[in-house]
């Protein structure tokens, strides 16, 4: 495995996804057009939320949680959660997509807009990049236009309810254009880079991009 597998990890899983992507497991050789078709190629509906991470799942304090968002911005930010709390809230509707090929619509959360934090830390017109560092190691990457979107959220609730433990809370990514690997999980860090770092999952066989209508499972 690579040098920056977290301590922990459940290793017979990651090799099983390695070999998923070696083999293009799941890929029907289809593309899509979001603006007319919902069900992204592949994919099949469900209506529980399954539970997939890497085999670890840490318990965050909720007194020492701390977001730091930073990078190539103006002004860096370091908020402990009830400072996260306290930022400007919205809530949002949208869909979720998983590399794994279920996918579950019409998911309600709350939370913080991307673009609230980009406007308080005012990224470097030279930051093309984001990436999602989590409390457990992992790490992915995106373009800062996906992320500068309406529709993505650091959000803490979902239908309703503080997002548990398994599913990344207290506070995790929400991008829905993209495979939810693009939406980390208990996410510690936001880090706007001049350069792509391909993440935890991208250097283990994964597009590096990872749209679901153009099926873009692996890379």
């Amino acid at each position: 495995m690579p040098d920056d597998t977290p301590e922990g990890v459940n290793e017979k899983l990651i090799r099983s996804k390695r070999r998923w992507a070696e083999d293009g497991r799941l890929l029907t050789g289809t593309t899509a057009d979001p603006e007319t078709v919902r069900l992204p190629p592949g994919q099949r509906l469900v209506k529980d939320w399954p539970v997939l991470d890497l085999g670890i799942q840490p318990m965050i304090d909720a007194r020492r949680f701390r977001l730091d968002i930073d990078g190539t911005v103006k002004r860096p930010l370091s908020l402990r959660l009830d400072e996260f709390m306290a930022l400007p809230m919205a809530e949002s509707v949208s869909d979720m997509h998983c590399v794994t090929q279920w996918s579950r619509y019409d998911n309600h959360w709350q939370g913080v807009s991307a673009r609230t934090l980009i406007d308080s830390v005012e990224p470097s017109d030279k930051a093309k990049h984001v990436i999602f560092h989590a409390v457990d190691g992992y790490t992915t990457n995106v373009h800062r236009d996906q992320f500068d979107q309406p529709d993505v959220f650091l959000v803490h609730s979902w239908e309703g309810q503080p997002i548990s433990r398994q599913h990344g809370g207290p506070v995790r990514v929400l991008m829905p254009r993209l495979y939810l690997w693009k939406s980390a999980k208990w996410i510690r860090r936001i880090e706007f880079a001049v350069g792509d770092k391909p993440g935890f999952w991208e250097e283990r066989g994964y597009h590096n991009n990872g749209d679901p209508w153009l099926e873009e499972r692996y890379g």
